[in-house]
């Protein structure tokens, strides 16, 4: 029953927060001492997704996040994301370009309560800002085949 309450929390959490954009649900899905742990030490938690989606619901009003697989146990729940949108706003510095963008990412989170206390990501940043025309595309060795 656990593991199919995080698992919940999982898809709410894609669907209300940065589907719909729905703020108030981050005080329901993450907890008031969660951790981001790719962010700085002491970083809120609750107000850094916040942040994040409203930054990024404003570049990409259109965002979508998909989720493609998921993988839980006991406390834990491992994620493979699709994220995608149109940029249409301001992000990070760049100006609207219009471009559809989708970047995979994958993200293990703890649970407690039926609340994330604790998430660990890997995105695909590089490949996001080359869709977008924002990074050069990868150069490969000379001696490596494309």
């Amino acid at each position: 029953m656990l593991v199919e309450q995080n698992r919940a929390v999982v898809r709410e959490t894609a669907e209300r927060l940065f589907n719909q954009g729905d703020l108030s649900a981050v005080n329901e899905l993450i907890a008031a001492d969660a951790v981001d742990h790719g962010e700085p030490e002491g970083t809120d938690c609750r107000q850094h997704f916040r942040q994040v989606v409203t930054m990024l619901r404003n570049a990409f009003p259109d965002l979508h996040m998909e989720i493609v697989n998921m993988v839980a146990e006991g406390d834990q729940v491992a994620v493979h994301l699709r994220m995608s949108g149109t940029h249409q706003g301001p992000f990070m510095g760049i100006a609207p370009t219009g471009k559809r963008f989708s970047t995979d990412q994958m993200r293990i989170m703890r649970f407690r309560e039926g609340q994330m206390t604790d998430s660990w990501a890997v995105i695909d940043n590089l490949g996001w800002r080359q869709q977008l025309g924002t990074a050069p595309p990868v150069q490969t060795h000379p001696s490596v085949p494309a």
